[in-house]
């Protein structure tokens, strides 16, 4: 086993550990290579700490990672069940290396009792702070019913930065002021070395006939996998409650069916999603060490 920092020509081989440790047993679905794509183009994640990224490398497979979650003080670790013995080295890396002033955080699946042991051997101590996984089978078409004064539109963060940021900024409930939005909103084109996965047909949008978008859902599929990622998902205000959020999921997902998914996840325990027929899959717990 070889260790090393992240660069950027990693990226493809974590996407692909990623696929295959959630390949077979989904305990670490709630970091996933969907999520992690997510992630590198987040106006939060701090991309000055990537190099501080640890991966276990077996040749040029990457078989285990410690990996900040947006910036120090919480993190992934995770290894392939095969290479289990590198899972003490792994945590001990990201308590030294990726904990901040408080210290250091993870989640853990429940069922995973090793790691769970390990942890507590380690000096990590149950914390209150609690992740949920959701899962929807796609096994049939799922009714994508606008109301009748709006369409959808693909929205591709690339092409379109101002609307798509503008959207977020309304639906994660920063305000309605364009002006303040334009001033403090910080618009960065998102940069397709991020997004190398990225599928402009999964990220959708309601469309008002007066060019507003107010409604959003992304998609993130691959088919080197089995099901579809669900980040993020938001509403304008003045849209919300008239079913357009569902709409807007049900047609993402009717098309991840399309393509090949079997089944999404989100990383939720809201009852909205329990509503559109998710059922709460895995339950995560955080381990914290000062």
């Amino acid at each position: 086993m070889k260790f090393k920092h992240y660069n950027s020509k990693d990226y493809e081989a974590v996407c692909e550990f990623l696929i295959a440790l959630n390949r077979e047993n989904q305990s670490h679905i709630n970091w996933n290579w969907g999520r992690f794509e997510w992630m590198m183009e987040h106006p939060e994640f701090d991309k000055s700490l990537m190099g501080s990224i640890g991966l276990w490398m077996d040749g040029e497979k990457v078989v285990g990672a410690a990996i900040y979650d947006m910036y120090f003080g919480e993190a992934f670790v995770g290894v392939l069940p095969e290479y289990r013995e590198l899972y003490h080295e792994i945590l001990d890396y990201a308590y030294r290396d990726l904990k901040d002033e408080n210290g250091l955080g993870f989640a853990i699946c429940s069922d995973s009792t090793g790691e769970i042991s390990i942890a507590q051997s380690a000096g990590f101590e149950i914390a209150e702070q609690t992740e949920t996984v959701m899962r929807l089978d796609l096994d049939k078409a799922l009714p994508a019913n606008l109301p009748d004064d709006l369409h959808y539109a693909e929205l591709d963060p690339v092409k379109k930065p101002y609307a798509f940021q503008w959207l977020l900024w309304q639906g994660f409930d920063h305000g309605t002021d364009k002006e303040k939005f334009e001033k403090d909103g910080d618009i960065i084109p998102a940069i397709p070395e991020f997004r190398r996965h990225f599928n402009p047909t999964l990220s959708i949008a309601a469309k008002t006939g007066d060019g507003e978008y107010v409604s959003y859902c992304c998609l993130w599929y691959s088919d080197k996998t089995d099901y579809a990622y669900v980040e993020p998902v938001c509403t304008i205000p003045s849209y919300r409650g008239k079913g357009v959020a569902k709409a807007v999921i049900y047609e993402a997902l009717n098309r991840a069916k399309t393509l090949g998914a079997k089944k999404a996840y989100v990383l939720s325990d809201m009852p909205f999603y329990e509503k559109l027929g998710f059922k709460k899959d895995k339950h995560f717990i955080f381990y914290w060490k000062k």
